[in-house]
């Protein structure tokens, strides 16, 4: 691993027209009801979620991306190029899981060019480990809970919100990072 490295989680998501349906409550004898169009059209997102392992005051680090579709080698390679940017050209330390196309010969053929970034690979069948997941599981029962919406555009827009708000909260991303297991602020050693 390179010293002085931003460690940054990275996750995909869709949504789409349909609803998530989410547990609510309603008066007795009302069931509530959800009218949406039966309609597939999907939109990928990817969250980025980092912290710089040498220096945990600057805080986490949270960078985003929305798209039509969903995401194949071409448009995960934009992914990464918009997080160089992002983090400014420093080094990254990525923690990925095994979706074929984060290990595609394009994609090993592109990161074998990159000397700002490392990749890491996730154990299988282990979302637990990935903080990313904890932050679409706050959108998706939050901003996107029962969401019937007409177009596209109001779903992605639903989902932006709830990047903002996590955004602007100091605790919600440090909070995701530490439910996986990390150990961000090192205990000060004992006299």
């Amino acid at each position: 691993m390179k010293k002085r490295a931003w460690i940054v989680f990275l996750d995909e998501s869709g949504v789409s027209l349909l609803p998530e349906v989410r547990r609510t409550y309603a008066p007795r004898g009302r069931t509530p009801l959800l009218r949406h169009r039966l309609n597939w059209k999907r939109a990928g997102m990817a969250a980025a979620l980092g912290y710089h392992a040498a220096d945990p005051e600057r805080g986490p680090r949270l960078c985003f991306h929305l798209k039509p579709g969903s995401y194949d080698t071409t448009s995960l390679i934009e992914v990464l190029e918009q997080i160089r940017t992002f983090y400014a050209g420093e080094p990254v330390v990525l923690v990925w899981d095994g979706l074929s196309a984060h290990w595609s010969r394009g994609m090993r053929a592109w990161v074998a060019e990159q000397d700002w970034l490392t990749l890491e690979r996730l154990p299988a069948y282990a979302p637990e480990l990935n903080p990313v997941e904890l932050l679409w599981s706050a959108i998706k029962t939050r901003e996107l809970a029962h969401l019937a919406g007409d177009h596209l555009a109001d779903v992605a827009d639903a989902a932006e919100r709830g990047i903002h708000r996590v955004c602007s909260s100091e605790q919600l991303p440090w909070s995701f990072l530490a439910h996986v297991g990390l150990s961000i602020h090192p205990k000060t050693p004992p006299n």
